[in-house]
């Protein structure tokens, strides 16, 4: 069985219920989640060994979140107790015309707070095949991009594979910021997962002879975009989602698989949301399996496409499909009809 490390923040999410606004709500529902918890959910509902790494408070809250990824059958051995507070996070789904809105409350978390000395890396990758971070993780300050590039460097040296999805966020720092401390972790990446905007905020690349800004991105212009990733910090594979949204409530997903200087793309769907947060951790988390499973590339931006394409049809940010499920999706089974 494959082992999978991830390593990031787990909050306390809470939002309305249903589709009501903040100032609508008389309470709010719980749930768990963070970039990197959300993939190890998906990886241990595939079946893997997935692990997850982060430090919460050693009080009953952080021993909520604690709970609800063994629930799901995630590895939390390696988790740090300690600080203060968990992070949270409101969720207002949108609908139609009408945006989600998300808020973060998680100055001061535990991880946040954490300390090199925490994280022994050479015991947590014991065993290990692959490593996954995102861009929010060093963003969130103190000493967490110096202990993503312990980590990094600690995969690298004992053959473990490496992927991060640079998920920008300007909350939580700069572009020249980003910039700084990403340049910096990229070369130990094996798997780069991105989208035209962050590849344009982080690194300041952008598609050949097209307009973001104006949503004129063609397929050449993604390919552009994974070349010059791949040819700055020499990364094995480069993954790109393709959101078009037509609404809140309506997308179309897709996204391409760059690897080896050959461009491979997914078939498109149309989406009508039921939860959106979390989409793109589902498409990570598939896309690790895809390519752990020893799935050849087309396949495996076919898997990670379906399977991030159920997870907009669950509420919440965890991904509660199964193998089976994503592969009826990816082989074409899209009706939805009721099964028996």
């Amino acid at each position: 069985m494959k082992r999978i490390i991830t390593f990031g923040e787990i909050m306390m999410r809470l939002n309305p219920e249903g589709y009501c606004r903040f100032v609508q709500a008389g309470k709010f529902e719980a749930s768990y989640a963070g970039g990197e918890a959300n993939v190890a959910v998906s990886l241990s509902n595939y079946g893997m060994d997935a692990a997850f790494v982060s430090k919460v408070p050693a009080h009953e809250i952080g021993q909520c979140a604690v709970n609800e990824l063994r629930h799901f059958g995630v590895d939390t051995r390696m988790m740090v107790r300690g600080g203060d507070r968990l992070g949270l996070y409101f969720v207002e789904k949108g609908a139609s015309q009408r945006a989600s809105k998300v808020i973060y409350d998680r100055a001061g978390s535990a991880i946040a707070k954490a300390s090199a000395s925490d994280f022994d890396w050479n015991k947590i990758f014991d065993g290990a095949d692959w490593f996954h971070f995102t861009g929010i993780t060093p963003a969130l300050g103190g000493e967490l991009p110096e202990i993503c590039l312990e980590a990094c460097k600690a995969a690298k040296s004992l053959g473990v594979k490496i992927s991060c999805d640079l998920n920008y966020r300007k909350k939580l720092w700069s572009n020249e910021k980003a910039n700084e401390v990403m340049s910096t972790l990229m070369p130990y990446v094996d798997v780069c997962i991105a989208n035209e905007e962050d590849a344009k905020d982080v690194f300041g690349i952008e598609a050949e002879d097209t307009d973001l800004n104006a949503g004129k991105v063609n397929h050449e212009g993604y390919i552009s975009v994974a070349r010059q990733l791949a040819e700055r910090f020499g990364f094995e594979k480069v993954a790109i989602t393709l959101r078009g949204s037509i609404s809140a409530s309506d997308n179309e997903w897709a996204a391409m698989l760059y690897s080896d200087g050959k461009a491979y793309f997914s078939p498109k769907y149309n989406v009508r949301i039921v939860d959106r947060v979390g989409g793109g951790d589902s498409f990570g988390g598939g896309l690790i399996y895809s390519l752990l499973s020893g799935y050849d590339d087309q396949k495996a931006i076919n898997f990670a496409v379906a399977a991030s394409c159920l997870k907009h049809s669950i509420e919440h940010d965890f991904n509660l499909v199964s193998v089976a499920e994503v592969e009826a999706l990816a082989g074409g089974n899209a009706s939805g009809r009721v099964q028996r």
